[in-house]
């Protein structure tokens, strides 16, 4: 009977794992797989195609009626300059509520969640100011996967977004 409390005992934090994780939602764009806190995503939607605003920059597709509530439409793949974008049945709309606003984000297709912890993450490679990479907080490794983890918060408050409210005219 003791022996196999002590057993017991023993394995139990071996049980509690490698230490607490971060879970992401991982999506595609072009061909490669990118990840945002899951905390930030509100719904994922297929595409549909959103009301055209005039003036608004390329990667603003437009806005949808989600409920009641005006929701703009990014296209990531524009955003991101990856090339021209396709619509298609894969193709989704992740709604993600950003800094009390919400905001829908247009992807190639939606992976999975992932959980990683502390170990699987490096931080973002330094490259020239040519390249920018303040949105990117690091890179997250599963198995033979590298994700790019998009601060996306950041991301979607930043200047040259324009959703929030940055200027008045």
């Amino acid at each position: 009977m003791m022996m196999q409390s002590t057993q017991h005992a023993a394995g139990a934090p071996h049980a509690a794992g490698p230490g607490p994780t971060q879970e992401y939602l991982t999506f595609t764009l072009g061909g490669e797989e990118y990840g945002v806190d899951i905390l930030k995503v509100q719904e994922i939607r297929g595409y549909e195609k959103p009301t055209a605003i005039a003036n608004a920059p390329a990667f603003i597709k437009g806005v949808v009626n989600l409920r009641g509530t005006i929701v703009p439409i990014v296209d990531m793949r524009i955003r991101f300059n990856l090339g021209t974008a396709e619509y298609d049945q894969f193709t989704v709309v992740i709604i993600l509520n950003v800094a009390g606003r919400v905001v829908g984000m247009v992807v190639d297709a939606v992976s999975d969640v992932i959980g990683l912890s502390a170990e699987q993450m490096r931080p973002a490679p330094d490259f020239s100011s040519a390249f920018d990479t303040q949105y990117i907080t690091g890179l997250g490794t599963v198995e033979d996967r590298m994700l790019i983890l998009i601060d996306i918060e950041k991301l979607m408050t930043g200047a040259e977004m324009a959703l929030m409210d940055s200027a008045t005219h």
